[in-house]
């Protein structure tokens, strides 16, 4: 059935005198429930995406103008029609006296008042939704910034600044796009939106006292950088980054994996939140090899290894799964293991503990290791979601959707237990505790990543601090 079917037969099998003409009067209430219950599951489970579509604006509309006809006859549809409201969002609280013959026509109106918002589609990007804004240093490198798409160009350049440690006064944001035009954005312009409609990027650059704008030198910012990160408490750093990916995780509706399976050409705007995770999980590997191959001096190298190993251990112990195996691929990225002066001062328990946490990254027997020891955690708790996707992908393409053009509901099955594996991750919530003063430069440094995403510009950083012999 289509969507418009289902609720023209779901109005039909509320608003019939009789069912089928067996019906005796006491069983309409009752019939009159069960429809109202599974209408309440069904707006609970596709939420906003349900009011996307004008006939389940409309159907929505129809069936609440029914239940408040039928409450004064038929009082036990209360209990319903308070938890309809509820689901609805609706604020006013109703009883059986308002709707009295008398007072039933007034009230349809002045009380019937379903809330924009909640009507909004929640997969579309709006002014309050967030995004990863990437402001490139050099054609190479760029810091990653999670930011409203309302933000303004100064507010981005602030981020920016003090990421790279340049004061802000001295630099400007442009965008520059594919053909090499280059636009500066205003204080108050719309950094991201514009970059957006340039189909470009944008870039960092410095002022100088002709007021011209000129492009950082490649790997010149990245000279300028401190190890910072070797100061940082690891077990913090790694709370920070669980906090991160959480509030991306805790985001995600269930349905932007089918979305994100079922429909592979054009499904972005339904999978704003899985995006988000998974290019996270993708940056916090690139960040780790940005951060070994920038430092030129052997012994420092040794401890940011050293350091990112522990991260990888905390990040399990915590259970964030997702910041767990982009660490440890990281750590195995070819220009890094590569290093062998570096991976020679590693100490041995340090290498054996590498080695048992790259043993749950093992593929083998359909990563065995990995969903044993993830099935014997507690929730809340952040699975790594690619492998979450390619699940669902498998049971998908692996299984035709109709069968002798009946509906192969075995394979949805599949899927709907594979999907449920989100709603059992978010049982529980992690705390929400407020970060002292002292950890809002760790926030920084782990919210808005340094990172080189290009593999050649990282092969070339890692054969000039440990040449080929």
């Amino acid at each position: 059935m289509t969507t418009d079917d289902l609720c023209q037969a779901l109005l039909r099998h509320y608003s019939a005198k009789k069912y089928q003409g067996k019906e005796e009067n006491s069983d309409v209430p009752c019939r009159k429930r069960k429809v109202l219950h599974l209408v309440s599951q069904w707006i609970a489970l596709y939420k906003d995406w349900l009011h996307e579509d004008e006939h389940s604006k409309m159907f929505l509309k129809t069936i609440y103008r029914n239940v408040l006809d039928d409450v004064y006859e038929y009082p036990i549809l209360e209990k319903e029609l308070k938890e309809f409201q509820k689901i609805l969002g609706m604020h006013r609280r109703h009883t059986v006296d308002e709707y009295s013959p008398q007072r039933k026509n007034k009230a349809l109106f002045h009380q019937f008042s379903l809330k924009e918002n909640w009507l909004q589609h929640r997969g579309t990007v709006t002014e309050t939704e967030e995004i990863f804004c990437h402001v490139y240093i050099t054609e190479h490198s760029y810091v990653s910034v999670k930011a409203k798409i309302s933000s303004t160009a100064q507010e981005i350049l602030k981020v920016v600044a003090e990421k790279i440690q340049h004061a802000e006064e001295d630099l400007a944001l442009v965008a520059v796009t594919f053909s090499g035009e280059k636009h500066e954005l205003q204080p108050n312009d719309l950094a991201i939106s514009k970059s957006l409609e340039a189909s470009g990027r944008i870039y960092v650059y410095r002022k100088d006292l002709a007021d011209t704008l000129n492009p950082f030198a490649e790997n010149e910012e990245s000279q300028q950088r401190s190890m910072r990160i070797l100061g940082m408490n690891t077990w913090d750093l790694a709370l920070e980054l669980m906090n991160f990916d959480w509030s991306l995780f805790n985001s995600i509706h269930e349905q932007e994996l089918i979305y994100f399976t079922f429909s592979r050409q054009g499904s972005g705007e339904h999978t704003v939140n899985l995006s988000l995770l998974l290019q996270r999980c993708n940056e916090v590997q690139l960040w780790v090899a940005t951060e070994i191959l920038l430092c030129s001096q052997l012994g420092k190298r040794v401890q940011l290894v050293k350091k990112f190993i522990k991260i990888a251990a905390h990040c399990k112990a915590q259970r964030n799964l997702n910041s767990f195996f982009a660490i440890v691929m990281g750590l195995n990225t070819a220009s890094v293991s590569r290093l062998s002066q570096t991976w020679e001062k590693i100490p041995g328990k340090f290498k054996k503990l590498f080695s048992e946490l790259e043993s749950l990254t093992d593929p083998s027997l359909n990563h065995k290791a990995y969903r044993d020891a993830f099935k014997k955690m507690k929730p809340p708790k952040i699975p790594f979601m690619p492998l979450l996707l390619k699940d669902v992908t498998f049971i998908h393409e692996g299984n035709k959707t109709f069968l002798d053009n009946l509906v192969n509901f075995e394979k949805l099955h599949m899927i709907a237990d594979t999907v449920r594996t989100l709603r059992h991750c978010r049982t529980n919530q992690f705390g929400s505790d407020v970060s002292p003063k002292e950890h809002q430069e760790l926030k920084s440094h782990v919210n808005h990543l340094y990172v080189i995403d290009s593999q050649q510009a990282l092969f070339e950083l890692s054969h000039r601090i440990e040449p080929r012999v």
